[in-house]
Order: C-alpha cells, then structure tokens, then sequence
C-alpha cells in the first residue's frame, strides 16, 4: 500500500512539474499589502498546498474534538458505574 502511496506521490509531482514547465507566464498578485507576481504553475501549487494544509487542519480539529466527546463521555460513564457500585 505505502509503494502504491509513493508511486502516486511521484507520477503526481511528474505531472506537477511538466504542468509547471508549460504554464511559465506570470500571474499578478494584490493581497492590499503585498503585491507580487508568480509563474501560473507556482502558484497553483503553492495554493494547492495550502489548501492541502488547511484541509488537514481542519480534519485533524474535527476528529480531535470527536475523540474528546468520546474520552469525556465514556469517563463519564465509568464514574456513573462507580458511583453505583459504591
């Protein structure tokens, strides 16, 4: 499984550069307080990756959260049934 994993990390990252190497223009970019310009390759890529990183935020803080409703309810359980049996 991992194999596969790398091989699609590469056949990717191929496809990354060529797509990168045929797109060589550059694209403006105005955030209000910075300005710049990036070839259309680099700059997909780098808001692929972010949008990669936010995503994984975001999922990581969800599954996160659940865990801790899941821990706090079940020792919350585990308090109840010792209260019983006390």
């Amino acid at each position: 499984m991992r194999l596969i994993a790398i091989l699609f990390l590469l056949l990717f990252a191929a496809a990354g550069i060529v797509f990168g190497a045929l797109n060589a223009d550059l694209v403006p970019f105005d955030f209000g307080f910075a300005r710049g310009s990036l070839p259309k390759g680099g700059t997909m890529l780098a808001f692929l990756l972010i949008g990669w990183v936010l995503g994984g935020l975001t999922a990581w803080v969800g599954t996160s959260f659940a865990h801790q409703r899941k821990r706090r309810r079940a020792l919350g359980d585990r308090k109840v049934a010792s209260a019983k049996t006390a």
